[in-house]
């Protein structure tokens, strides 16, 4: 599958909000770095998808929970609530990418040093725990 230009700088600019949203958490919780990863994420989203398809995906009855706390969340975070607003923002994430993790997990497993680590008998069964995978038995 072939990205479009603008797919491109989606992929660039969701990767760059993943960035400095982490690094905004590891330097406690500084502002500014929580609200460029939020803008930049959000601007990713909106460049990968559409504008269109964005807005049905934060619209859905399903999804509208999540839509409502990652807005909150990004409120609280630009009014100075820098901590509250992270978990606001964190449940908000949660509810509106939790489909997600299971591939996220697929695919981590697929990579060389990461994948046996996350296969590992001891660990696999809470890996998949907590990403929602179904494990049917044998």
């Amino acid at each position: 599958m072939w990205l479009s230009e603008s797919q491109k700088f989606g992929v660039a600019f969701t990767f760059g909000g993943f960035l400095f949203f982490t690094f905004g958490v590891f330097t406690l919780f500084d502002r500014a770095l929580l609200a460029l990863g939020n803008i930049l994420f959000l601007a990713g989203v909106l460049l990968i998808i559409g504008p269109q398809k964005t807005y049905i995906f934060f619209s859905r009855p399903a999804k509208r929970r999540g839509s409502l706390f990652l807005a909150l969340g990004v409120v609280l975070i630009l009014l100075k609530w820098t901590f509250i607003g992270f978990l606001v923002e964190s449940l908000g994430i949660i509810g509106l990418f939790g489909d997600f993790f299971g591939v996220v997990v697929q695919f981590l497993r697929s990579l060389p040093l990461i994948g046996p680590l996350l296969s590992h008998p001891a660990l696999a069964p809470i890996v998949d725990r907590l990403a929602g995978i179904r494990v049917l038995p044998v």
